[in-house]
Formats: structure tokens, sequence, C-alpha cells
């Protein structure tokens, strides 16, 4: 039996979307325990998911020296100590998004991690999507031509958090996506927004990025939408892209379309846009699989802890500026 099939995973949290994590990490073979908190969930995994250990004190997955990852699915503001308590029982990690809710702890818990020589990941799950992936090889390759605008749109009506705003709660996904797409750091951020439902915590914010490329970037979320969005629209000086990820086919659609200027005069470029052929692969199950591979060679996954702890620079810097009633804030260089 390979590294990669013993079951050497447990996951901490089966609720909402750690079951996902449980589902995918029993079909690879390679998951051994589940530790919740509430028995009626452990009694479901138990029935549902066969040879699998049930558990619910944490303390006792991470005494269990045959586990060898552990993967974190708990409300965010439990991120970083449950984290850096299983880099300190020895065990490589796989946290959900956000990494913590605290700059400071995030660089604490990717310094443990190097200290410890264990592996950090991060749930970035949209930077294993097909499309993702393959939007990245068309920036790369020239085909949309030099960057100019990013917008994305994460909106649905709920869930409505408590502990986290929807900044925290949407906005790491395309906030971790542009970073990759561009490959540079953000000079300012800016951010405003507005709470509906409980007065501290923003249910609808945008999020503007200015790279010192000249590339622009905003991000608006909610869950406070009458029907579900999450798109992605990049515009190249060449071509542009969409991703559209509620769409239930054709995904990734290329526009041949721009603006050129003929004689002093703006000629429209219009074309019908083309569907990009892309692999059908589960993202979490992409990423499952990388959590995997990592633990077996050693080697740093896409979405480390450094990609986490990057993410939530631009969130703290966001969060300041929405405080601030949209003030830009200048960012430190990386």
């Amino acid at each position: 039996m390979s590294d990669q099939k013993q079951k050497q995973i447990a996951v901490i949290g089966a609720g909402y979307w750690g079951i996902n994590h449980v589902r995918n990490f029993h079909e690879l073979g390679a998951l051994k325990t589940v530790c919740d908190a509430s028995e009626a969930s452990l009694q479901k995994i138990a029935a549902t998911f066969a040879n699998t250990k049930i558990e619910a004190d944490y303390q006792k997955v991470l005494a269990d020296t045959e586990i060898r990852g552990v993967v974190i699915a708990t409300p965010a503001e439990t991120h970083y100590s449950l984290a850096a308590a299983a880099i300190e029982a020895g065990k490589h990690v796989l946290v959900e998004k956000p990494l913590t809710l605290d700059v400071e702890e995030g660089e604490r818990l990717v310094k443990l991690a190097e200290k410890r020589q264990a592996i950090l990941m991060v749930g970035h799950l949209l930077e294993y999507h097909p499309a993702v992936l393959r939007l990245r090889q068309l920036i790369i390759s020239g085909e949309l031509g030099e960057l100019r605008y990013i917008y994305s749109n994460r909106l649905n009506l709920g869930k409505v958090r408590r502990e986290e705003n929807i900044l925290w709660s949407f906005a790491p996904h395309d906030i971790a996506i542009i970073l990759r797409l561009v490959g540079a750091w953000p000079r300012q951020i800016a951010a405003t927004g507005g709470a509906y439902l409980q007065s501290h915590i923003a249910d609808v914010t945008v999020t503007t990025m200015e790279f010192p490329t000249g590339v622009r970037a905003h991000i608006f979320v909610s869950w406070l939408h009458p029907y579900k969005d999450q798109r992605l629209i990049v515009v190249g000086a060449k071509k542009m892209a969409v991703f559209d990820d509620v769409a239930k086919a054709n995904k990734l659609t290329v526009y041949d379309q721009g603006v050129e200027f003929v004689n002093g005069e703006a000629v429209m470029r219009r074309n019908e846009g083309v569907a990009e052929p892309l692999e059908q692969a589960e993202p979490l199950r992409c990423e499952c699989l990388e959590f995997l591979q990592c633990i077996a060679t050693g080697r740093r996954p896409l979405t480390d802890g450094a990609s986490g702890l990057q993410v939530l620079r631009v969130l703290e810097a966001a969060e300041h500026s929405l405080a601030q009633n949209g003030i830009p804030v200048v960012m430190q260089d990386e």
C-alpha cells in the first residue's frame, strides 16, 4: 500500500463543508478518523462511511501516531488554535480558509510549520479548479494579452455568519485567485460595504485592489442577493475571459473582442465567446490529492501557508479600509 493510500488522515469538523472532506478522503482510502463535537454528526459519519473511526476529543486524534495529516474544517475562529496544536503534535495540516482571523496568528502558524517541517496548506479551493488553472495558462501564454482588469462577483442569499463578516467569509477565494493570476503584490486596497442584518457585521462589500503593474481588480461579495452568482471576468488587451462557476457546462469562455483605435476612432471588435475545453475534475478532490502528495513527498502545496498569509494581509487591509469608509490602505512590500 502506497503512502497516499494509507489511512493517515483525520478530519476535524464534519459540518456543512467538513463532510465534503470526509467524503473525498474516504473515497481516496486515506481517511482514518473524523472528530466532531456533535454526537449526532459522529453517528451519521459512522453509519455512512464504513471503517471510519469517530472521536469527540481532538486531543486523542492528535495523540494517534498513525495519523499524519489533519484537516481542520471548523469555525474560522478556531483555526489558529487547532492548527497550532496539530503542528505541535507532529501532524501536517490542511486548514480551511481563512488561514486564521488575524495576520499575527497567521505569521506564527507559518513560522511554526517551518520550524517543525510540517506541511501547512490552506483550503483555497478554487485555485485547484480546472477553469482557474486554464485561465492562468492563458495569461502566461499571452493569449489574453496584457492584463488590464479583473473583477469577481460572489453573491448569494445566505449563509449568514455571526463570527466573521461577508468579506472574510466569501472574499478569500477571489483574493487568492486574483493574486495568483496577476502574479504581483497589490499597491493599495480599498473597501466599502454595509451591515444590514447585524450592526457590526458587514453583509455586502466591494473591495478594490490596485497593482503596480497597472492592473486593477474589484471583488463584490454579498449574502443578501436574490440569486447565486459566482463569476470572475478577466479583461486583457487582446481577449477577455469569463469563469462562471454556477454554469452547469462551459464554465470558462474566451471572447476574442475588444476596442481598437483606427484613425483616432474607437472600433469595437465583437465575436461570439468560445468555451474552453476543461478537465472534468472536482476541485476539492484535486485539493485533497495535493495534500496527500505533499505529505508523501515533502513538497510545498500550491496553496501553502505563505499564500494563505498573503490573503490574510489583503483581508486585513480591506477590513481597515472598510472601517474607515473606503479610505485606501497602502500595502507594504511582501
